[in-house]
């Protein structure tokens, strides 16, 4: 291990990862001064394997509701309990596997320029011929490089940046990084995208479910994040929030009325979506996507303004009824931890 990578501690955090936890946690002990897995309430094994693989565990409480942020503020708090000399904090979920350069080349551009508190690379799904939504999440990981408004899941953060903004705010259930990446930007510090494999992703979406859970999970972060930084000069989410309110309601309920005042025939109003449909196909066929992909891309967007729209409307009914939120879970557990 380089004197760079004694600087650097990783987080990974997972929830009935099973076989994708143990790929990921062998992806990440011996290559960093110290490996710290959060586990949020696994029944299949997770902490155990953890433990065999030498990671250091941290179980949560269940008692408070399990989210991504609260157990990454965890596994940072744990590795500076660890070291002292921890600079940088990688990331990962539990489901991806660390390129085996990324750790050197995120801490050296770090190293490189004390603005930077978050470099992160190219996520990519590790089966993105295994569903249409793979490959969609597979072209969703591929943003462009250079400095970016904000981070995903998997990324390395200077730990001082970190603390100095408080880190997550662990009530959040989705959308804590871009969350985070605000409270960054507004302390003076950036964020980058390095041209630079970082890890494999393994999403394991197969279905229409899982993909509709995750579109109402985003309608929620959307709802959420203009609620907290949707005011100039953030305006956080708003374009996304308005974009699923008109099409998941708006002109539905244009639609319906129309429909009740001219006998059935405001119904033809349906046709704006077929026609948006074509053209998002077409303006994705310019971006390069084969014409299979970007059809279904163009369907997919327009028909996930309806479960974004109930994400949406759940995160404010829970608002008013004071209720704290739970995670939206897509993904099913992946088996027994691989033992």
């Amino acid at each position: 291990m380089t004197d760079r990578l004694q600087q650097v501690g990783v987080v990974a955090i997972g929830r009935n990862e099973g076989a994708r936890l143990e790929t990921c946690l062998r992806s990440c002990v011996g290559k960093a001064a110290a490996v710290v897995y959060v586990d949020s309430g696994s029944s299949d094994g997770s902490v155990e394997l953890a433990r065999k693989l030498g990671a250091e565990v941290v179980e949560l409480d269940a008692t408070v509701p399990f989210t991504a942020a609260r157990a990454r503020n965890a596994g940072v708090q744990r590795l500076t309990e660890l070291s002292g000399n921890i600079t940088y904090v990688q990331l990962v979920d539990g489901d991806c596997e660390l390129a085996a350069e990324w750790l050197k080349i995120a801490a050296q551009r770090l190293d490189e320029n004390p603005k930077l508190a978050v470099v992160c690379g190219r996520r990519r799904e590790r089966f993105p011929e295994a569903s249409i939504y793979n490959r969609l999440i597979d072209m969703e990981w591929n943003a462009p490089i250079g400095i970016a408004k904000a981070c995903g899941g998997d990324s390395m953060m200077r730990r001082s940046a970190f603390e100095q903004v408080g880190g997550f705010n662990p009530a959040l259930i989705c959308g804590e990084e871009p969350e985070l990446c605000i409270r960054f930007r507004a302390a003076g510090f950036h964020i980058e995208r390095l041209d630079a494999e970082m890890t494999l992703h393994d999403a394991a979406m197969t279905r229409l479910s899982q993909w509709w859970k995750r579109a109402v999970r985003s309608g929620w972060g959307f709802a959420e994040g203009a609620a907290m930084h949707g005011k100039a000069p953030q305006r956080h989410y708003v374009r996304q929030m308005r974009s699923t309110w008109f099409w998941g309601l708006i002109v539905p309920v244009i639609v319906i009325a129309a429909a009740c005042l001219t006998r059935g025939w405001g119904l033809l109003l349906l046709l704006v979506y077929p026609v948006m449909i074509v053209r998002l196909t077409l303006a994705a066929r310019k971006r390069g996507m084969t014409a299979k992909d970007a059809w279904a891309w163009a369907l997919l967007c327009m028909l996930g303004k309806f479960p974004s729209m109930l994400g949406q409307v759940r995160y404010w009914l829970a608002r008013l009824a004071g209720r704290r939120a739970t995670l939206i879970e897509y993904k099913p557990a992946c088996g027994s931890g691989g033992q």
